[in-house]
C-alpha cells in the first residue's frame, strides 16, 4: 500500500535587526520551531527601501528588533503594502502604548492570549514591565491595590539588557560592579508599566544593573496596612495564584518566606519562565513581592517567540 503525505508549508518570519542581542536570541529560539522558516535580507540591501518592502511582502510575520525610530519607519513601510503587509511583533518601545497595537504579555489577563492570537500587530513587552505587571495587575484587578495607590518598583538586570555600549563596557571590565540608573524617573518602560498594571498614579521605578550578563529581579514593596481591607500575605499570594493557575510559563511560589531569605537573579537564565514570590512578615504588616525572570527570555526573546506562535496559530 502506498501512502502519500502532504508537505506542510512553513510559516515565514523575517527578523528585522537580527544581528542585535534580541534578534540573535529570537533566531536561536525559532531554529527549534519546526513550523517556522526564518528569512534574511541581503546585508547589502538592508537599507534599500524596495528590497525591504519586497521582504515584508514575502513573509507572514516580521519581528522588529530595531531602535524606536527605525521600527516606526518599518511599520510605515508595511502600511504602504496594505493587504500584503505581514503581521508584526515589535520588540522596540515604539508601540507599547500605541493605539491599534496589542500588548504582548499573554498571561496578563485570562483572555489576553486570545487577543494576541487575533492581532495583526503586537508590541513585545519590556523586560522590567513584564515582572512589574505580573505582580501588580492581578492585585489591582482583585481590588487589593487601588489604582491610585503610590507604588514603587525596584529592579536589577544583567547588563545584556542595556544595549551595545553597556554590554561592551561590562565585557571590557570598565563598568562598575553595580549601579542605579534612570534616576531622572523618566525611564522609557514607565508608560507601559503604569498602563498595563492598571495604575492611574505614575509609579516610581528604580532600575539597576549588575555585573552579570543576564537574569532579572523585579520587586514591589508594600505596607499592607495602607491597603483597603488590610490584606494578609495569603490574600496576595492567592490572588496571584488564581491569575496564573494553569500557566505553563508563570509560576507563583507557595509560601517561600519560610525557606528563603535570599533570591538570586540568574536561576532562570536560558528559560522562558517567570517566577513570582510573596515575602513578608505579618507582624510588621509589610510585604515584598518579587518577580524573577531571564531578561533575554520571558523578558524579551522568549516572549517574542510566544507571541509569534500565537499570531501564526502554532502550538
Amino acid at each position: 500500500m502506498t501512502m502519500t503525505t502532504a508537505k506542510t508549508k512553513l510559516a515565514s518570519v523575517f527578523i528585522d535587526g537580527e544581528a542585535g542581542t534580541t534578534g540573535l536570541e529570537i533566531r536561536e529560539r525559532l531554529a527549534g520551531v519546526g513550523q517556522i522558516g526564518v528569512k534574511s535580507i541581503d546585508p547589502a540591501k538592508r537599507k534599500d527601501r524596495a528590497a525591504r518592502a519586497e521582504m515584508l511582502r514575502s513573509v507572514d510575520l516580521v519581528v522588529l528588533c530595531l531602535p524606536d525610530d527605525a521600527a516606526r519607519e518599518t511599520v510605515a513601510l508595511a502600511d504602504e503594502l496594505g493587504a500584503n503587509a505581514p503581521k508584526i511583533v515589535d520588540a522596540s518601545t515604539a508601540h507599547r502604548v500605541a493605539d491599534g497595537w496589542v500588548y504582548g504579555f499573554a498571561e496578563m489577563t485570562a483572555d489576553h492570549a486570545g487577543k494576541i492570537r487575533a492581532a495583526k500587530r503586537v508590541a513585545n513587552p519590556g523586560c522590567y514591565p513584564t515582572g512589574g505587571i505580573a505582580l501588580i495587575r492581578p492585585l489591582v484587578d482583585a481590588g487589593i491595590i487601588p489604582a491610585d495607590h503610590p507604588v514603587t518598583v525596584n529592579a536589577v538586570s544583567g547588563y545584556s539588557g542595556g544595549g551595545r555600549s553597556m554590554i561592551e563596557a561590562y565585557e571590557a571590565g570598565t563598568a562598575p560592579a553595580f549601579e542605579l540608573y534612570g534616576l531622572g524617573l523618566e525611564h522609557k518602560h514607565v508608560p507601559e508599566l503604569q498602563t498595563y498594571s492598571g495604575l492611574t498614579r505614575r509609579p516610581i521605578f528604580v532600575p539597576s544593573v549588575g555585573n552579570f550578563r543576564q537574569g532579572m529581579l523585579v520587586s514591589v514593596p508594600l505596607h499592607l496596612d495602607t491597603l483597603p481591607g488590610k490584606p494578609c500575605l495569603r490574600d496576595i499570594e492567592s490572588a496571584l495564584a488564581e491569575r496564573y493557575r494553569g500557566s505553563e510559563m508563570v509560576r507563583v511560589a507557595a509560601e517561600p518566606s519560610a525557606s528563603l531569605s535570599r533570591l538570586e537573579a540568574e536561576a532562570l537564565n536560558g528559560t522562558d519562565k517567570l517566577e513570582l514570590y510573596v515575602f513578608g512578615k505579618a507582624a510588621l504588616n509589610q510585604a515584598v513581592l518579587v518577580a524573577r525572570l531571564d531578561n533575554l527570555g520571558k523578558g524579551a526573546a522568549g516572549a517574542a517567540v510566544q507571541n509569534i506562535k500565537l499570531m501564526l496559530g502554532l502550538d
